[in-house]
């Protein structure tokens, strides 16, 4: 898991990473805003955001890799509030397609993780993952 905070609020890091989604270019398949739902049902709760990211050429070969594997796309970054903080959390492609353990699904892994990277670096202090 990928995971680290920011000095920024939920909503200003949630549109960093939308204009960052857009320029490598990916889709912003859905935000999901759950505070915002919360608020709709009369809750408050700390804000918490999921962008769905992913673009239609790569899910069609994640499911002529495995059909199975469309179940964990698109792909999301979680950003929420916690201890006074704005945290943002992803899983690597490589981690979300590893349990396939095919050999395709490494390789469209592969490709994404430098797209992902260059996503989450719009945010400070983002460090590619090793």
């Amino acid at each position: 898991m990928i995971t680290f905070s920011v000095s920024l609020d939920v909503d200003t890091t949630t549109a960093k990473l939308t204009e960052a989604i857009l320029a490598v270019p990916m889709g912003l398949v859905a935000h999901i805003n759950g505070q915002a739902n919360a608020a709709k049902r009369g809750l408050t709760v700390p804000s918490d955001q999921i962008l769905e990211v992913f673009r239609p050429d790569f899910a069609v070969r994640v499911w002529q890799a495995d059909k199975r594997a469309g179940i964990d796309i698109p792909l999301r970054i979680h950003v929420y509030e916690a201890d006074g903080k704005t945290w943002v959390a992803m899983r690597s492609p490589g981690a979300v397609f590893a349990p396939y353990n095919n050999a395709l699904l490494d390789q469209i892994a592969a490709e994404l993780q430098p797209i992902f990277d260059k996503i989450l670096a719009c945010l400070t202090p983002y460090k590619k993952t090793p």
